[in-house]
């Protein structure tokens, strides 16, 4: 999964890099593709291999997180 996504990555920056100095007709749309490709496909696979395996109640504010934080800050002044 890695190596698709390095190379997706590679793929549509260079595509946005000839299309900005190539002198053909189509350059736009080469920008246009590898613009599209970094947001359309590389990043929405890049973020679910970064979260596939994390649970995002860890992450949201919660009563229970917020007190957990409190605690942590205490704990650090002591």
């Amino acid at each position: 999964m890695r190596y698709l996504i390095i190379i997706l990555a590679i793929a549509a920056f260079t595509s946005i890099l000839l299309g900005f100095f190539l002198e053909v007709d189509y350059a736009q749309k080469l920008i246009g593709f590898g613009v599209t490709g970094l947001f359309l496909v590389v990043f929405p696979i890049f973020s679910y291999y970064r979260w596939k395996d994390k649970d995002p109640k860890d992450y949201m504010l919660t009563k229970e997180n917020l007190d957990k934080m409190k605690a942590s800050q205490q704990d650090n002044k002591r």
